[in-house]
């Protein structure tokens, strides 16, 4: 386990030093969020040559590639056709001369150190001896596939919402937007949820609790959700839209 550890992380020194280079010459640092969905199909493809761990290792592998293509395309077709993404764009501007520096360390080596951490389920499913599949896993892969569904599904609705010209400013509130006002990010944490779940029969499974903490953490206090409540912000649409619709976990909206 330590030797996979320590060789993911040696993976993820090159691996994010040329998506940097690649931000560099194409001057988009969003680059990063496409480069994410890839970088886990690239630690699996070395845990799938290196190490065998039976049925439950590739079923994880598949489950991650899954999530991984369909992640960097939606954030690649996304982002094709339009300026750098408003979060990197702002950092662009805040953090002035030190910018180069803090996005090789802070976007790029230590966003992907935490990916490191966030696989943990499936790295320790890998370096454990086999074992046969039970009705546990298969739980955990429904519920894996309902929530990834959903991701998907409140992805396409928000996709499509945006490229109308009359929609901007303007806030979605219906189809699954209007149980949560994330409700694609609320499937990406069940979804590791889930792989964690699958990890239970690992050896030292307890270190896999790392990955849904830190997805978690990261989704509602540190980047993607504050970031987007930030920008909304007195805007009188989105003020009337919090107040009836939950913040993150999908329930029926408030009676105003």
């Amino acid at each position: 386990m330590e030797h996979l550890l320590l060789v993911s992380l040696g993976i993820i020194v090159v691996y994010a030093t040329f998506w940097f280079l690649v931000s560099l010459v194409f001057k988009r640092n969003d680059f990063a969020d496409v480069a994410r969905g890839l970088w886990y199909i690239v630690l699996c493809l070395y845990y799938f040559s290196v190490w065998d761990g039976g049925e439950r290792a590739l079923l994880m592998y598949w489950l991650v590639a899954i999530r991984g293509i369909r992640l960097a395309v939606t954030i690649f077709l996304k982002n094709r056709k339009k300026k750098e993404d408003f979060r990197y764009a702002q950092r662009r501007k805040d953090w002035g001369k030190s910018f180069y520096i803090r996005s090789y360390l802070q976007v790029y080596l230590l966003q992907w150190v935490l990916i490191v951490l966030i696989i943990l389920p499936v790295m320790l499913v890998s370096s454990s001896s086999p074992s046969a599949l039970h009705v546990w896993d298969f739980f955990a892969v429904g519920l894996w596939i309902v929530w990834f569904f959903f991701e998907s599904v409140g992805d396409l609705q928000l996709a499509k919402f945006k490229n109308d010209p009359s929609n901007k400013w303007k806030i979605l509130d219906t189809w699954l937007w209007k149980y949560s006002r994330h409700p694609n990010y609320f499937g990406e944490v069940v979804m590791w949820r889930a792989l964690f779940m699958i990890g239970l029969s690992a050896v030292n499974w307890i270190y896999g609790i790392i990955s849904p903490i830190i997805i978690s953490f990261l989704i509602l206090y540190v980047s993607w959700v504050p970031m987007l409540e930030k920008r909304y912000a007195g805007n009188p649409e989105y003020e009337l839209y919090k107040m009836k619709t939950s913040k993150f976990i999908p329930r029926l909206p408030k009676k105003l």
